[in-house]
């Protein structure tokens, strides 16, 4: 069995994941609300008769108004997907903190704030259900995505922790790991990642295999559809699964995990350039 006509908010939705979803939600007969710090990101589909609003995980006083609007204009909030996420690619001892405690405020703190505003609605309710997406690399340490892995580590194990903690007031959580689909995070991420080819650098020598890895995702991804369709059969199933992977390289990246480190260091550190001494 499979959830009908729910009232879905949806975070991230300028592009990527968040965008596709929404619209096989509405395909599918449930009344989404596609969220996004710049409204204007969201117009084509506001044209196509989806619900938008603004919506900053960064800035607590845009989630209430979300979700206030959402129940003033449904009358409830059945599920929430906490879909927004940013990235930052380079050696972490060279990221600057600023980009990294984005990548936490956003990945982390701003996921944790939009469940916080949403979790007492779904309690008085009875019922609700929280996805959260994570990232098959939020198993696997992979070089030159270190605060990402992190972050999405984190959304795994909090995730886990809310399923306990939640499921008493009947409130469900699904955790989703994605492998690569298609999305514009890693032209996003990788934005200045041309400093780590110039003299000031120590990893000027491994500037292909930082760039490898800013696109990692994007080669020969799922594309965004197709991964927003297969997400919504399970994550919208009943009973509802802990965990939900799909996308290019779930089922290979998360063996990974379970391979002896020193292996999996061996393998990760020759496919990003990081098995030669650098200067």
């Amino acid at each position: 069995m499979s959830l009908e006509k729910q009232v879905v908010l949806v975070t991230g939705c300028s592009t990527g994941i968040g965008r596709a979803l929404v619209r096989e939600l509405h395909a599918a007969g449930h009344r989404p609300f596609a969220t996004a710090r710049r409204l204007e990101t969201l117009a084509d589909l506001a044209a196509e008769g989806i619900d938008t609003l603004r919506l900053d995980v960064g800035d607590a006083p845009s989630i209430a108004a979300a979700v206030d609007a959402v129940i003033a204009s449904a009358g409830r909030l059945d599920v929430l997907v906490n879909n927004a996420g940013v990235n930052a690619f380079g050696p972490i001892v060279e990221t600057p903190i600023e980009k990294i405690r984005s990548v936490f405020e956003t990945n982390v703190v701003g996921l944790l704030a939009v469940t916080q505003t949403v979790f007492p609605r779904m309690a008085e309710q009875r019922r609700g259900r929280i996805i959260n997406i994570g990232s098959v690399v939020g198993l696997v340490p992979t070089p030159f995505a270190a605060a990402y892995c992190a972050s999405k580590s984190a959304v795994h194990m909090l995730s886990e922790v809310l399923r306990m903690e939640a499921k008493p007031f009947g409130v469900e959580v699904v955790v989703v790991q994605p492998g690569g689909v298609k999305s514009s995070i890693a032209d996003s991420g990788a934005q200045d990642i041309e400093r780590f080819r110039s003299e000031a650098s120590r990893y000027r020598r491994a500037y292909d295999g930082i760039r490898k890895r800013a696109y990692a995702s994007q080669d020969n991804p799922m594309p965004a559809e197709e991964f927003a369709r297969e997400l919504l059969r399970q994550a919208f199933a009943t009973p509802p699964p802990r965990v939900v992977r799909l996308g290019t390289g779930a089922d290979f990246l998360p063996k990974l995990a379970d391979m002896p480190g020193d292996q999996r260091d061996a393998m990760l550190s020759g496919n990003y350039g990081l098995d030669v001494t650098l200067p």
